[in-house]
């Protein structure tokens, strides 16, 4: 299921450019354009992350997040004014979990949504030393891939995605998060291809694939066999 995230910014142009890219990178998005309205929401449902801008026309954002924090835990990243830097101390006093300044690259609002879903996240069962697909075993480990007695060879990309895809079986990965360490200049198209490289050697035809499946508009899933 994926992560609700409730954006809240009058800017009606900024908001829903970052709410189609949040929507993109695998996050269920709403949007609200005041501090009321968001309160009211959030008393209403609840949500994983909170993207909070300070400058509201009602509540600003520094009152709402006090709100918030008397009744919810929900995680709140807060967007800032790039001359506000008091007003971002004084926001991570009162409980925000971090801040970004504006303006700024959805890539990274998006990261930082992610790490702060991470830390808040209660903790797991130890992941599964290994995984089978078909006739194929990866252990994660020592990022070995095996069929039967043959080893597969891997690059390190290649590694480095099925280990993402692995740990988290038959979830949808954002291709974001298969970009490699914080997505430093690897695009969508990049991620597509190496992909598809993989599928190359895992799949019986490539132009099919029953083990990495697309999730079209967010990325991929792996399907495991007992």
């Amino acid at each position: 299921m994926s992560e609700r995230v409730l954006l809240v910014e009058d800017d009606a142009r900024l908001a829903g450019m970052v709410s189609e890219y949040l929507g993109a990178a695998g996050f269920d998005v709403a949007t609200v354009a005041g501090g009321a309205a968001a309160l009211e929401r959030l008393g209403r449902q609840p949500y994983d992350a909170l993207v909070l801008d300070l400058a509201l026309p009602d509540i600003d954002g520094l009152e709402v997040c006090r709100r918030l924090r008397a009744r919810w835990n929900t995680p709140v990243l807060m967007l800032t004014a790039r001359g506000e830097p008091m007003d971002r101390v004084v926001g991570l006093e009162i409980g925000a979990d971090d801040y970004l300044a504006k303006p700024f690259e959805p890539r990274e609002l998006s990261l930082r949504i992610a790490n702060i879903l991470k830390r808040v996240r209660p903790p797991s069962a130890p992941p599964a030393e290994s995984v089978r697909f078909g006739p194929f075993v990866f252990h994660l480990g020592r990022g070995e891939l095996r069929r039967g007695e043959e080893v597969i060879r891997l690059t390190d990309r290649e590694r480095e995605m099925l280990r993402v895809l692995a740990a988290s079986v038959g979830e949808t990965i954002p291709r974001l998060a298969l970009a490699g360490t914080n997505g430093d200049g690897v695009g969508e198209r990049t991620v597509d291809v190496q992909v598809n490289r993989l599928r190359r050697k895992i799949e019986n035809d490539p132009a099919n694939p029953l083990i990495v499946q697309t999730v079209r508009g967010v990325g991929y899933r792996l399907v495991a066999t007992p």
